[in-house]
C-alpha cells in the first residue's frame, strides 16, 4: 500500500513540476517579448500617398484635409474607439471625398488578445480588408471577415471606422455633390430576344475562368487550387453567370414565359424586387451545402447601404428559360423582402463568394461582382437634387450585435432555464439517479457542442480581469453587451453564485470541463484505472489554483497583455476557441491536461483552474445551502466523498463548498436506502417491524 500511495504522490508531484516547467517557459516568452501598448509613429501621407503635405490632425475625430495640387480630393482621420483592452484602438485611415477608404493603419492599440495566440499581423490584415470600400456602408461590416477568435475586437473596429467617416464626411460636406434623382419606370412589352436584352444592359454577365479565380487566390497568397478548378485547364469555365431584374414585363415574359411570369406577378404584386439568375459553369452559385430553412451563402446582394442574403423562402428554382433563349444549368427566381431596402433605379451589385481552405480548418475567401446598373430605357431622370450625408443610425452597437443572435441567446436562455429547473427540483430528480445521471451527461454533451464548438461562449479567468479592469478605468456596459452570449453566462453565473455556487458553471456550462468529463468517462468504459489522490495531499493541491488566481490578478493590475498570456494555463483558448490550431506547445499543454484527466477525474477543474478559484471566492458568500448531509455522515460511511467527482467532500462528511461542481452524487447517496448506512439501518427496523406484526 505504501507503495502504491508513493506511487501516486510521485505522479502527482510530477504533474506539478511539469506545470512549473510550463510557467517558466511562460515567464521567459513574456521577458522576450515587450508587452504592453503597440505604438508606432506613422505620417498622414502613409494612408494616403501622393498627395500635398497634410496638415495636423483636429477636431472630433481628429481630421485633416487631403489635397493633390491644390484641389481637395479627401481627408485623413483618425478613429478611437475603445477596444477589448478598455483603450483605444487608435486607427488612422486615408478617405476620398465619395467615401472610399485608400489607406489604413493601426497606430496603436491595448489588445491582450491578439498578443497571445492571435498574431498581431492578424489585427493589421483585417484593417486592411477596409481598402478599396465604402465604410458608410452596410456592406463593409458584413463582407470584411472577422478576426478568428477576437470578434469583439473586429466588432469595435468595424464600427468605429464606420462611424468616424460618417462623422468626417457629414461635418466636412462630403458627398454633397449634384445627384440626379432617378425612378424605376420600365417600357411596355414587346418580344424581344436574349441578345437585344443583353446589348442593352437589361441582363448583365459574369465570366469566370479557372484561371481568374486561381489569380485572385494567388494575389491573397493562397496557391492551393482545392476544391474547385482542380483538375481543370486554366481556361476552363469556372462559372459563366447572368443576373437581371425579372418583374419588368419586357424582361420576365421574354425571359420565363407568359404562365411563369403570371406567377411571379402573383407572389410578388408591384414590386419591382425580384431577380432572375443564371449561370453555367463548374461553380453553383446556389451551392451544395443550401439546405431548406437555410440561406444562400454564396451570392449577396448590395445596393448602397443595403446587403441582403437570400433565404431558402425567397427562391424559387426554374427548369429551363423560354424556347429560343440560352440553355443554363442553373436558374433562379430570388424574392427581395419588401422590408428590405431596395431601389431598382439604382446600381446594385451581386457579389459571388468562393472559398478554399488554407488549414485544417480555416479558409480563405474572395468574392467576385457582377454590378448591375439599369439600363437607360428602364429609368426616368428628373430635377438634381442634394443628397445629405446619411444620418448615422442611433441604435447602440451592441443591440445590433444581439438583434443579428437572437437564435443564439434563445437557444442558451432556454438551457439555463432548463438548468434552473433541474436545480430546484433537484430533491425530485435525486430519487431517479439514472435519471438524474443521463441529464447531467446530456447537458455536458449541450455545452461542449453547442456552448463551446457552436457558440464558442467559453468563459476565462481573463474575463476577470478585463471587468476589473474596467472598474479602475471606467466601466462601460456597452462594451460587455458587445458579446451577448459571455454577457448571459456571466450575468447568469453571477446569479448562480448566490444560490449554488460555483458549481452551476463548473459542473454544467463550462465546455472545457464538460470535454474533460466526458474523456473521463469514457476512459473508465474502457477500463483505465483511476488514480484516487490521498485527501491530506489533495487538501493541498487544491490550493495552488488559488496561487494561480491571485498571481494572474496581481499581475493584471500592472499588464493585463501579460496576465493573459500567463492566463494560458487555461487551455480554453486552445481547445474551445481555436480548436487545437496553435503552436504545439499549447497544444501539448492541453493534451497533458486531458490526457491525465484520464486518470484523475476532473484534474484540472480541482487543482490548476484560476477561473474555478475566481468562481469560489465570491461562491462563499451564497445565501442557500440547498446540499444535505446528517450529522452521522463521514462517521457511519465515507459513500459520498468516494464518489464524489472532484473529492470535495471532508473526510468527517462536510462539502467544500469551494470545490464542489455540484454533480448532485452526493444527493442520490443521501436519499439512497440501499447505499447510505443510516437509511439501511432504518429500513431494516421498518421491516423487522413489519416481520414482527
Amino acid at each position: 500500500m505504501e507503495k502504491v500511495a508513493a506511487g501516486r504522490q510521485g505522479i502527482t508531484v510530477w504533474m506539478v513540476m511539469a506545470m512549473l516547467v510550463w510557467l517558466l517557459a511562460s515567464v521567459g516568452v513574456v521577458q522576450a517579448r515587450q508587452f504592453g501598448d503597440y505604438v508606432v509613429e506613422v505620417e498622414p501621407a502613409l494612408v494616403y500617398p501622393g498627395v500635398d503635405p497634410i496638415g495636423p490632425l483636429t477636431g472630433t475625430p481628429p481630421q485633416a484635409e487631403v489635397k493633390q495640387n491644390g484641389k481637395k480630393v479627401g481627408y485623413v482621420f483618425l478613429t478611437s474607439d475603445i477596444g477589448y483592452s478598455g483603450k483605444p484602438i487608435q486607427i488612422l485611415v486615408g478617405m476620398t471625398l465619395e467615401g472610399k477608404v485608400v489607406g489604413a493603419k493601426v497606430i496603436r492599440h491595448s489588445e491582450p488578445i491578439l498578443l497571445v495566440g492571435i498574431p498581431e499581423e492578424k489585427l493589421f490584415e483585417f484593417v486592411e480588408r477596409f481598402i478599396g470600400r465604402t465604410p458608410t456602408a452596410k456592406e463593409t461590416t458584413a463582407s470584411v471577415d472577422a478576426v478568428s477568435g477576437a470578434t469583439v475586437t473586429a466588432i469595435v473596429i468595424n464600427d468605429g471606422i464606420k462611424r468616424a467617416a460618417r462623422q468626417v464626411l457629414r461635418g466636412s460636406g462630403g458627398q454633397q455633390e449634384q445627384a440626379v434623382k432617378v425612378t424605376f419606370n420600365p417600357p411596355p412589352f414587346a418580344a424581344t430576344d436574349w441578345t437585344t436584352l443583353l446589348g442593352e444592359g437589361a441582363i448583365r454577365r459574369l465570366f469566370l475562368q479557372n484561371g481568374d479565380v486561381d489569380q485572385a487566390f494567388k494575389k491573397m497568397g493562397v496557391g492551393s487550387g482545392e476544391p474547385y478548378a482542380k483538375s481543370g485547364p486554366a481556361d476552363g469555365l469556372f462559372i459563366d453567370l447572368y443576373a437581371t431584374l425579372a418583374t419588368p414585363e419586357v424582361i420576365g415574359r421574354n425571359l420565363i414565359g407568359v404562365a411563369e411570369y403570371q406567377n411571379l406577378l402573383q407572389r410578388v404584386g408591384d414590386s419591382q424586387k425580384t431577380l432572375l439568375i443564371m449561370a453555367n459553369g463548374e461553380y453553383s452559385f446556389r451551392g451544395s451545402g443550401f439546405v431548406r430553412g437555410g440561406i444562400f451563402d454564396r451570392i449577396k446582394l448590395i445596393q448602397e447601404d443595403t446587403i441582403y442574403l437570400f433565404r431558402d423562402k425567397d427562391y424559387k428554382r426554374l427548369g429551363n428559360l423560354e424556347p429560343g433563349m440560352p440553355d443554363f444549368v442553373e436558374i433562379g427566381l430570388f424574392s427581395i423582402p419588401a422590408e428590405v431596402a431596395f431601389d431598382p433605379a439604382r446600381p446594385w451589385t451581386l457579389e459571388l463568394l468562393v472559398q478554399r481552405p488554407v488549414g485544417p480548418i480555416e479558409k480563405a475567401y474572395t468574392a467576385f461582382n457582377l454590378d448591375y446598373s439599369p439600363a437607360p430605357r428602364f429609368i426616368k431622370s428628373e430635377e438634381p437634387v442634394v443628397p445629405s450625408v446619411e444620418v448615422e443610425d442611433s441604435t447602440p452597437l451592441w443591440m445590433t450585435v444581439w438583434q443579428g443572435r437572437v437564435m443564439d441567446i434563445v437557444i442558451l436562455s432556454i438551457s439555463l432555464m432548463i438548468l434552473t429547473v433541474i436545480f430546484f427540483f433537484q430533491e425530485v430528480l435525486t430519487h431517479r439517479p439514472r435519471l438524474l445521471e443521463n441529464i447531467r451527461r446530456g447537458f455536458l454533451l449541450f455545452s461542449l457542442v453547442w456552448i463551446g464548438g457552436i457558440a464558442q461562449a467559453q468563459l476565462s479567468v481573463v474575463n476577470v480581469f478585463t471587468f476589473f479592469h474596467s472598474l479602475m478605468t471606467g466601466f462601460r456596459w456597452d462594451f460587455f453587451l458587445l458579446d451577448p452570449l459571455i454577457f448571459i453566462l456571466w450575468a447568469s453565473t453571477a446569479a448562480a453564485l448566490l444560490f449554488w455556487g460555483r458549481g452551476v458553471f463548473c459542473g454544467w456550462l463550462c465546455p472545457f470541463g464538460a470535454l474533460h468529463e466526458w474523456l473521463n468517462i469514457v476512459a473508465r468504459y474502457f477500463g483505465v484505472r483511476q488514480i484516487r489522490v490521498p485527501y491530506p495531499f489533495h487538501e493541498r493541491l487544491v490550493a495552488i489554483k488559488y496561487l494561480i488566481f491571485i498571481g494572474l490578478f496581481g499581475i493584471s493590475l500592472h499588464s493585463i497583455a501579460q496576465a493573459e498570456h500567463l492566463a494560458e494555463i487555461e487551455p480554453f483558448k486552445t481547445v474551445v476557441l481555436l480548436r487545437f490550431n496553435r503552436e504545439w506547445y499549447y497544444v501539448a499543454w492541453a493534451l497533458l491536461l486531458l490526457g491525465v484527466g484520464l486518470y484523475i477525474e476532473r484534474f484540472f477543474c480541482r487543482y490548476l483552474c484560476p477561473l474555478g478559484a475566481a468562481l469560489a471566492i465570491p461562491g462563499r458568500m451564497r445565501i442557500f445551502a440547498w446540499l444535505k448531509r446528517r450529522r452521522h455522515c463521514g462517521e457511519l460511511c465515507h459513500n459520498c466523498s468516494d464518489t464524489c467527482l472532484v473529492q470535495a467532500i471532508q473526510p468527517d462528511g462536510e462539502i467544500h463548498p469551494n470545490e464542489c461542481i455540484y454533480c448532485l452524487r452526493c444527493q442520490m447517496n443521501y436519499v439512497n436506502d440501499q447505499v447510505c448506512p443510516y437509511l439501511i439501518m432504518k429500513r431494516v427496523r421498518q421491516e423487522r417491524r413489519n416481520t414482527v406484526k
